[in-house]
């Protein structure tokens, strides 16, 4: 199997990942970016060999603007965009996840995400979980996957999975953290994600933030004791009767001092605020605890 990894280039390297897989029937591509970096997709998809137009098959493993906001332009060029079921609604009338997005991002919504355009239905396949779609010889395996949001699906394709936000953030193989935004967020359920992925026993992880991690097993439970390590104490912090903002401005001091302390800096440590920022992290385990714990 021949797998392009693309560097989307979202405001830095090593952000959000997407790639495409050769097949027999053109290129398949897994995520595609925020609006704003359509270009470069357009661009990398160019440089493989490829002309956009040839991809006639899109996956995204959710509906985070960062992982689908380019969908709708693949489905202009007459994509079929494979969506976890529960994400679908929100491609075709994309109201209500604009709106949830505005509440947290306010007035940087253009500048992070661009244009939000609805997805035609007839350009929309909602997945099932343990499907196995057939595409130009290559078949690719469908796991729902939630915790980090409750539509999401991890992909396997020949020993490889491609992990979403599922198996967490990992940049230039530092460590690896978990992506607790609002509004979903469920540990529980994201443990057995984890135990899922462990059961399948892939070769390799792909992360769309960023990029191959080998050490499937060691990544895997590193994932599960940082998410269980940051979920409890924000939940001390909560019990203590901290504020948000002070558990924020702790959380963040706890979060930059475990990358610098493995030599994460400069434009490696902006690339994880850019994929994992911290305040948000907050926000979703915060409204976790509130939901389910306290």
């Amino acid at each position: 199997m021949n797998l392009h990894q693309f560097d989307l280039n979202f405001f830095v390297p090593n952000v959000i990942a997407a790639y495409v897989i050769e097949t027999n029937e053109g290129p398949v591509l897994i995520e595609t970016g925020p609006d704003t970096v359509y270009e470069n997709l357009e661009r990398s998809v160019s440089e493989a060999g490829f002309s956009i137009e040839d991809i006639q098959h899109v996956f995204v493993t959710h509906i985070h603007l960062d992982h689908s906001g380019a969908a709708w332009r693949l489905a202009e060029k007459g994509a079929m965009i494979y969506v976890p079921p529960r994400g679908a609604k929100h491609l075709a009338d994309p109201s209500k996840l604009v709106a949830s997005a505005e509440r947290i991002y306010g007035d940087k919504m253009q500048e992070l995400w661009g244009t939000i355009n609805p997805v035609p239905e007839d350009r929309l396949r909602a997945t099932e979980d343990g499907q196995r779609i057939k595409i130009g010889g290559n078949e690719i395996r469908v796991i729902d996957s939630p915790g980090h949001a409750s539509h999401h699906n991890v992909y396997i394709i020949e020993g490889i999975a491609f992990t979403g936000d599922a198996a967490g953030i990992r940049i230039a193989g530092g460590p690896v953290v978990p992506p607790t935004p609002p509004p979903d967020i469920h540990i529980e359920q994201w443990q057995e994600t984890l135990n899922k992925l462990r059961d399948i026993k892939p070769d390799t992880l792909y992360p769309t933030h960023f990029g191959m991690s080998g050490d499937v097993f060691p990544h895997l439970e590193e994932m599960e004791t940082r998410l269980l390590e940051w979920s409890d104490w924000v939940g001390e912090q909560l019990k203590a009767g901290k504020t948000d903002e002070e558990i924020t401005k702790e959380y963040e001091a706890m979060s930059k001092d475990l990358l610098q302390n493995q030599n994460i800096v400069g434009e490696l440590l902006t690339a994880y605020e850019f994929a994992d920022p911290f305040w948000m992290n907050v926000m979703g385990l915060v409204r976790y605890w509130r939901k389910y714990k306290l």
